[in-house]
């Protein structure tokens, strides 16, 4: 026994907590490069899809401008999402509300102007959208920021 003791005098102890903590870290600020990445390239496509809005039909080029911008700004809250997460180690729900109603009038734009939606498609979008307003509306109303710290009303 005392030889081993000998090769090995500490014990190596490892702290789970901080490496899970440091892993996550690592990915989520991965994450975030490939989403600033992703946002930048967006970001260049719209401008170059311009061209349609000149060189073909204005429907069309609009049609393509709408999708665009509406990605772009589902990619700028997954950014805020995991910016907040990086800072915070928590995921705002009102964040993930926005972008799910984001994407959600994505896809109703995308499909009214291209004329592809069946009329149930749409309801159930629609109900969908109302539901996720619901949650976020909630989750603004109930807020663990507003339950630890009430602001009280201010006095005229």
């Amino acid at each position: 026994m005392s030889g081993i003791n000998k090769l090995f005098p500490k014990k190596i102890k490892l702290d789970n907590t901080k490496l899970f903590r440091k892993t996550i870290d690592f990915i989520t600020t991965i994450v975030l490069y490939v989403l600033l990445l992703t946002l930048i390239v967006g970001m260049a496509k719209t401008i170059l899809d311009l061209k349609f809005a000149v060189f073909t039909s204005l429907e069309v080029g609009f049609n393509q401008m709408v999708s665009n911008v509406l990605t772009i700004f589902i990619l700028i809250d997954l950014f805020n999402i995991f910016v907040d997460y990086h800072e915070h180690d928590r995921i705002k729900l009102t964040y993930v509300a926005d972008a799910t109603i984001l994407i959600v009038m994505r896809e109703v734009a995308v499909g009214m102007y291209g004329s592809k939606l069946e009329p149930a498609f749409i309801l159930s979008l629609s109900a969908l959208l109302l539901v996720i307003v619901i949650v976020r509306v909630l989750a603004i109303k109930y807020s663990p920021e507003e339950i630890h710290n009430p602001v009280s009303p201010k006095t005229h």
